[in-house]
């Protein structure tokens, strides 16, 4: 008897075991593994470039370094019109700030590059323009008012102010504010006379014409260097600087753009950065 009920239950043992009940399933089979990192979805794309890089790129080609930014413009400009005053005449700005201002003269030389070099170098200018130079080619001027350079009034005709009444100076300013405004879509607030030569009745004249300012300057670029007025020969913060649209013929065959590059070396060189001059007055 027990050796019939031991080969029962054996039997019974392999039939549960031949069936799976009574036991676990086996679930799903576990996906392969293997050591390989997974696939890089931004495998092949460029690495974004740094905060700066781009900026640092721009000035390589031009042979520079990138300048720090402008410290913030005061909240109330340190040069302003009394309204009925006479207009300020000014070769800088009143600050202690290591900063310098670029103006731009005439406007005879219109190189294409050079409008290249200021959309890459995003160094604010002002240009005070005269139509006897601007005439031939208007338009060269207009992408560099979008980039946001300031426009500025040099007279019609570039004469010497002090030859003519208070009348023909008028003419001469008052008719270049109507130009460019209708070229360019905006009326000046800030006047320079041709070879730094006013006297009363300029400033008369320019106050008619709805100017703000007549800006004079402390140094000038050269071909290599700069000119000085001060007898330290050095930039001082706040100095305006004068420069001017001039070609190969004017700069002993060196371009505009070979000119700008060594007076922003000259200014980096004194450890200055330069601003906005219409953000100071």
């Amino acid at each position: 008897m027990k050796k019939t009920i031991a080969l029962w239950a054996a039997l019974t043992a392999a039939a549960l075991l031949m069936t799976g009940c009574g036991a676990e399933q086996p679930g799903p089979a576990a996906p392969a593994t293997t050591d390989a990192p997974a696939a890089d979805p931004s495998a092949g794309r460029k690495a974004p470039e740094a905060p700066g890089a781009a900026a640092a790129a721009a000035y390589r080609r031009w042979g520079l370094k990138p300048f720090p930014a402008p410290p913030a413009p005061p909240a109330v400009k340190p040069v302003t019109r009394t309204p009925g005053g006479p207009v300020p005449v000014i070769s800088d700005i009143p600050t202690t700030e290591k900063i310098v201002f670029i103006t731009i003269d005439d406007g005879a030389e219109k190189d294409p590059a050079f409008v290249r070099m200021m959309k890459d170098l995003k160094v604010p200018v002002t240009m005070f323009l005269t139509d006897s130079a601007v005439r031939t080619d208007y338009g060269y001027f207009t992408p560099l008012v979008a980039q946001g350079h300031g426009l500025a009034n040099h007279t019609l005709t570039h004469p010497n102010l002090r030859t003519l009444s208070e009348e023909g100076q008028r003419r001469e300013i008052c008719g270049q504010q109507t130009k460019l405004a209708q070229r360019y879509g905006t009326t000046p607030r800030l006047f320079r006379p041709p070879y730094g030569n006013w006297n009363e009745a300029t400033r008369a004249a320019a106050g008619s014409c709805g100017v703000d300012a007549i800006v004079l300057w402390r140094e000038s670029m050269q071909i290599k260097n700069m000119q000085y007025q001060r007898a330290d020969r050095s930039l001082h913060p706040g100095d305006i600087i004068l420069a001017h649209f001039r070609g190969p013929s004017e700069l002993k065959g060196r371009t505009m753009t070979e000119m700008t590059a060594t007076m922003l070396r000259r200014i980096q060189e004194q450890g200055f950065t330069v601003a906005r001059l219409e953000d100071y007055v």
